[in-house]
């Protein structure tokens, strides 16, 4: 059985009710709020693992409040979407959601998807070390710590698992689909676009840092992380 805290935020309450049934069954706790501004106190108070996030709110959006909690936590975001527009997908994963589910949706797919959204954010083995270092650049999977010139940024557990991947195989070319495949797990159902826009959130925490290294678009193919 899993376990761990689940909160739900979505103003149907039938979808609220069938997620809860699914998930408690799975052995997760839950915690349910109707509108965004519900959710932001929920989110305080119940200090879920894991947050399943509608976009369509009252009171305040999905967007707004996966704004809010991003100030203050880096806790694993699956944003759910009735419409379907690449453009709200994108959106969700830049403002630091971790995925995203399209309705109507199975519940089978939304357990797949948060299983594998928390064993990508969950913690490592102590003993396994998982620390890649280049010139003013530091990157340590144990602790999930992305450190530029010393100083820790706060980076979504997605980007950090792409740039250890990407870092820990210097000079090699991934394409869109194995880094989709590699890093998001075989049970990810977005597009390559999904790449991009964490390879963008990447470079503007990345560009410039060092002369020694870069994160490379390989043109018609897909990335590199380039070390000189």
């Amino acid at each position: 059985m899993e376990t761990g805290k689940i909160l739900i935020v979505d103003d149907d309450q039938n979808i609220c009710e069938l997620l809860r049934l699914y998930t408690e069954k799975e052995g997760y706790t839950v915690a349910i709020a109707h509108d965004g501004r519900k959710a932001v106190e929920c989110f305080d108070q119940e200090s879920p693992d894991i947050i399943l996030l509608d976009i369509m709110l009252p009171e305040q959006d999905g967007f707004q409040v996966c704004r809010e909690i991003r100030k203050k936590s880096q806790c694993p975001i699956i944003m759910l979407t009735a419409k379907g527009e690449t453009f709200d997908k994108v959106l969700g994963l830049e403002l630091g959601a971790d995925d995203y589910v399209v309705k109507p949706f199975e519940p089978k797919e939304i357990l797949a998807r948060i299983k594998a959204v928390l064993r990508r954010s969950g913690k490592q083995d102590p003993n396994e070390k998982k620390v890649v270092t280049f010139d003013k650049l530091s990157i340590n999977l144990n602790n999930y710590e992305l450190k530029v010139n010393g100083v820790q940024v706060d980076t979504p557990p997605k980007e950090m698992e792409l740039i250890y991947h990407l870092a820990s195989n210097p000079n090699r070319v991934f394409s869109r689909d194995q880094l989709l495949d590699e890093v998001w797990g075989f049970n990810y159902y977005g597009d390559s676009r999904t790449v991009d826009v964490h390879v963008k959130r990447l470079r503007e925490k990345l560009e410039g840092v060092s002369d020694q290294w870069s994160l490379k678009t390989v043109w018609g193919v897909g990335y590199k992380f380039e070390v000189k």
